[in-house]
């Protein structure tokens, strides 16, 4: 008899829930388990849906949120076996500044689940606070998504950035960087992979509609994948899943040097991690001249993600585990 895995979550839209839960499903129904997803959001119907489904499974992992403590009591007595995963700093709020409430229930969530799955080493250590049996499982990407082939354009260079508008700042923060690579790099331009443009700003931007089918050849038809964020425990939680994206799709990379990028990036390898806006227009610059290094590190990049970060690989770390508990 198959082992029932249901995935709890706020939406099968959330990126948590199709990188961290869908994108395994058909490797869980290879090895024999049946994964289910549910809706933890929508009212008092989908609350009580959610926990008879939870009552019916052998292991509910419950996917980046908590619960008022009420409910998660209710959850935790129905669930045979509970686990936690999260790939964000649910426990502070989006500035990075400390919230109680955030904290409470996080470590609520934590203190009462079998086991816990988190996203980056960051995320780990702040949930072996309060739970000892935490397993990194690094956000991971499909690598043969984005095996595409993309003309690039010969007379401009082009910057990509994937994202969404709850990221927009980041980027926006980066406009005076990117303006100083401008200047030293003629023919720049910044693509937008997103649900947003940045019209005003004083770089050349190609405003590209984020879409599934589409994103894979968006970014091989760029040069080199940008990835602008704060150094504060909001950014810290974050798992560099637009610098993967970037690796996969074979673009050396330019970061901020903080956070889970850092983790990723090897430095003079697959791209370079900076800190100020000079170093920004340096290393820009500096491949924007030679496309036998682009050409090196957009490889480098791939063969990194292909063992350390395909799904194949984070199926590894987790199939044991969640074996263990059913």
């Amino acid at each position: 008899m198959s082992t029932r895995l249901l995935f709890v979550s706020k939406g099968l839209d959330a990126s948590s829930t199709r990188y961290r839960a869908v994108q395994f499903f058909p490797l869980w129904r290879a090895a024999g388990f049946e994964p289910v997803h549910v809706t933890a959001s929508g009212g008092p119907g989908a609350t009580l849906g959610m926990l008879r489904q939870a009552s019916r499974a052998d292991v509910v992992i419950v996917l980046r949120k908590t619960f008022p403590a009420a409910l998660l009591w209710l959850l935790r007595r129905v669930s045979r076996k509970l686990a936690f995963d999260f790939d964000d700093a649910i426990f502070c709020n989006s500035d990075g500044s400390p919230s109680r409430t955030r904290m409470t229930r996080f470590a609520a969530m934590v203190r009462c689940s079998d086991h816990v799955f988190a996203g980056n080493a960051f995320l780990a250590g702040q949930a072996a606070a309060f739970n000892p049996r935490v397993t990194l499982v690094p956000t991971c990407i499909d690598v043969a998504r984005y095996d595409v082939t993309a003309a690039k354009p010969a007379d401009t260079l082009d910057l990509v950035w994937i994202g969404s508008h709850s990221t927009r700042k980041y980027l926006a923060e980066a406009i005076p960087s990117l303006k100083a690579a401008a200047e030293k790099v003629p023919g720049l331009r910044l693509k937008i992979v997103a649900d947003f443009d940045l019209p005003d700003c004083s770089v050349t931007t190609i405003p590209v509609a984020w879409r599934a089918d589409a994103e894979a050849r968006e970014l091989a038809a760029s040069h080199i994948g940008i990835a602008p964020m704060r150094d504060d425990d909001w950014s810290r939680g974050k798992c560099a899943l637009k610098v993967l994206q970037y690796m996969a799709a074979g673009l050396p990379v330019v970061s901020t040097k903080a956070g889970a990028n850092a983790e990723v990036i090897g430095e003079g390898v697959n791209g370079y991690l900076v800190s100020t806006p000079g170093e920004w227009a340096q290393r820009i610059a500096q491949l924007a001249l030679d496309a036998d290094l682009r050409l090196r590190m957009g490889e480098a990049g791939r063969r990194r993600v292909a063992a350390d970060y395909s799904i194949e690989a984070a199926f590894a770390r987790l199939r044991p585990v969640v074996e263990g508990l059913g």
